[in-house]
């Protein structure tokens, strides 16, 4: 069902046929993570992580004081904080979801019913463009009567992410992201004088080195590779390209890149996503690549790697489609 919600909420918007075919991609594999699984504990590491100092209830508001002639009236939904950290935050209260533009005519709202959805720190739920808007609107109408769930809703918590938590914390985000390059995934190399490393160490070869090509190619740097599981360093040309293109980015952007280098344990992977020379296929296979030669050769744990691969095309898909969406063209 959530796939052809968002489908149908696409197609009304003319969204180009790859993001269509992403956000189908990253809905079914929601579906399939939510039916395999309770909502996740924790999320992959990041700076944005959001305090659950409130309750669970989720939040009615009026602009004005209630009357017994209007008592049912309100005007606004405003989100918990437990709604960034995975847990049910209350039963579907609402029939209708649609999207309408925002009152200052810069960007778009969600509506429930009547009233506009607002972020955890009550501010209204404003998207930059109208696809991103009716993408959102797709995860609200998709959930269940018994209640909101959010971790089948990637898309409003990378939303709430860029409305909120990026403007607030961007150099902390920056430099987040910067104290793991050095450490990047596709930096590091196996052995390959090893009998129980060498089959890593050829798929590597075969798979990474072309986008270590295209990173020297990107920044004029050649990437230092290395065996040590203590990590390498990096010429300093190339860690001040990378801080200066993160540093351009607006909000969005620098959001789903976040999200996308959090769950691939690569920044170099996430920029790739970014810059458009991976496709999200491409960039699971670079992802999982060691586990897949260890599943290629030991058989694959059900239960354990068939969870993990669906959470990983959610994290990796959503944040792709969040940031094509996100882009006013």
């Amino acid at each position: 069902m959530a796939t052809f919600l968002i489908q149908r909420a696409l197609s009304s918007v003319k969204a180009p046929k790859t993001l269509s075919r992403h956000l189908t991609t990253s809905a079914a594999a929601v579906t399939a993570a939510a039916a395999t699984q309770t909502p996740p504990e924790a999320a992959p590491s990041s700076p944005f992580t959001f305090n659950d100092d409130a309750n669970d209830n989720i939040c009615i508001r009026s602009p004005r004081p209630q009357t017994t002639a209007s008592s049912s009236y309100s005007s606004s939904v405003t989100m918990p904080m437990s709604f960034m950290t995975g847990s049910i935050v209350g039963k579907r209260f609402y029939k209708q979801v649609t999207t309408r533009e925002s009152d200052d005519g810069i960007g778009w709202s969600v509506m429930l019913d009547y009233r506009t959805l607002k972020t955890p720190s009550k501010r209204p739920l404003k998207l930059p463009t109208l696809g991103l808007a009716k993408a959102i609107a797709a995860e609200w109408e998709y959930q269940q009567t018994d209640g909101i769930r959010p971790f089948t809703m990637p898309l409003m918590k990378l939303a709430c992410t860029a409305l909120e938590r990026v403007p607030l914390t961007r150099p902390k985000v920056i430099e987040h992201l910067m104290k793991k390059f050095n450490q990047d995934l596709v930096f590091c190399r196996a052995p390959d004088d090893n009998d129980l490393t060498s089959d890593v160490h050829e798929r590597q070869v075969e798979k990474i080195d072309p986008l270590l090509e295209w990173l020297n190619s990107e920044f004029g740097f050649k990437p230092v590779v290395y065996s040590s599981f203590f990590g390498g360093k990096q010429e300093d040309g190339l860690v001040k390209a990378v801080e200066d293109l993160l540093k351009k980015t607006n909000d969005c952007e620098l959001a789903a890149i976040d999200a996308m280098a959090a769950a691939a344990h690569s920044l170099v992977i996430a920029i790739a996503l970014f810059r458009g020379r991976l496709q999200i296929e491409e960039a699971i296979e670079l992802i999982r690549l060691e586990e897949d030669v260890q599943v290629d050769k030991w058989g694959l744990v059900e239960g354990g790697h068939d969870i993990d691969i669906a959470d990983l095309k959610v994290q990796i898909s959503s944040a792709v489609v969040f940031l094509g969406l996100s882009r006013r063209t």
